[in-house]
């Protein structure tokens, strides 16, 4: 970053190619508010290629119903298959199918208490392989189902929070939108609390440990930490834990992600305001001088303060300046419909 004592250019001197004086008068950068119509626009191509780039990162994104199924697929044949193999399983047990779907579920969180655990060469390279599938799978599941969660609930909170404040909804939006990591951390750290205290009270009155011992086996299990001398045993606590450990890890690994998150928009900002309010030097013009005819533009200057920011490399700038080169087929310095049309037939 450019500081009122170091004499360097923020954005490095582009190619030869790339720098290419406008003629005399013209603009070098021109914001139109409407172009001449031209029969040659083919706008369906254009709403191809949008449709194309949706499903472009809809197949690299997979849905939430698809991790749903991955989820509900590998349960089903963890349960299937410890089911199976559940007399080579060590520990205390309750019900052959609650045991096998607790052990898939404590094996897939990575919590490993040790209640019940694999005693046969077997189950123990079963165990190796469930750990890894099921580990990728959660980490998927993790993204989806909380995201999904937050985004439900932070709009009702940041409701619960603004109840009085004055202006259309449109500015609520945009104040939500502004601080909306600040509310998903928030949204997240209240589901936490409550998933806490909800499993705290479930081992203290059903599991009959005491409070201290609940709340020691809760942190021990939605931080994967697992030590495995307190657990539960019992048929009614293994149908909560089923569900419960699923829930809490899952809103744990949120509660950190939103929390690194948070730090980095606030330095973010931090860095921003130091942006905003420094004093514009020599050298700050030098270097957002792009083609060198020592006249700064608005275009210009708001590059130099992007890169500035970390938002926009110089080799980024490059290749938008190559392509606009490319498209520019009259090199007037500016882009119109014929030039997009004839730049596509050309290729």
């Amino acid at each position: 970053m450019a500081d009122n004592s170091i004499e360097q250019a923020l954005i490095e001197d582009l190619p030869n190619g790339l720098k290419r004086k406008p003629p005399e008068g013209a603009k070098r950068f021109r914001r139109c508010r409407s172009t001449p119509s031209d029969p040659t626009d083919q706008k369906p191509a254009e709403n191809r290629s949008v449709l194309k780039a949706k499903e472009l990162f809809t197949d690299i994104r997979p849905s939430f119903r698809l991790v749903g199924l991955l989820l509900f697929a590998y349960l089903l044949v963890g349960v299937i298959i410890f089911y199976l193999f559940m007399d080579q399983l060590s520990g205390k047990t309750t019900d052959r199918v609650l045991d096998a779907l607790y052990f898939v579920i404590v094996t897939m969180t990575s919590v490993g208490y040790g209640d019940l655990f694999p005693n046969s060469d077997t189950t123990k390279l079963l165990a190796c392989a469930f750990v890894f599938t099921g580990m990728a799978i959660i980490a998927l599941f993790i993204s989806k189902a909380a995201d999904y969660l937050v985004e439900k609930q932070e709009v009702l909170f940041f409701k619960a929070l603004h109840m009085n404040m004055k202006g259309s909804e449109a500015k609520m939006l945009r104040a939500m939108e502004t601080n909306k990591i600040k509310y998903k951390f928030y949204t997240v750290a209240l589901l936490l609390a409550m998933v806490i205290a909800a499993g705290t009270v479930f081992l203290w009155k059903v599991e009959k440990l005491s409070l201290v011992d609940s709340f020691y086996c809760v942190c021990a299990t939605i931080t994967t930490l697992g030590y495995g001398d307190k657990s539960f045993s019992s048929k009614l606590g293994r149908v909560f834990a089923v569900f419960w450990i699923t829930t809490s890890t899952i809103i744990m690994a949120q509660f950190f992600l939103y929390l690194a998150e948070l730090y980095t928009e606030r330095r973010q900002k931090m860095l921003a305001k130091w942006v905003l309010i420094r004093r514009i030097t020599t050298m700050d013009l030098e270097a957002a001088d792009l083609d060198g005819n020592r006249q700064v533009v608005a275009a210009e200057f708001v590059l130099y303060k992007l890169k500035e920011l970390g938002k926009i490399s110089q080799e980024e700038i490059s290749c938008f300046l190559e392509e606009f080169n490319q498209l520019d087929v009259d090199q007037s310095g500016t882009l119109s419909t014929y030039d997009l049309n004839l730049a596509q037939t050309s290729q």
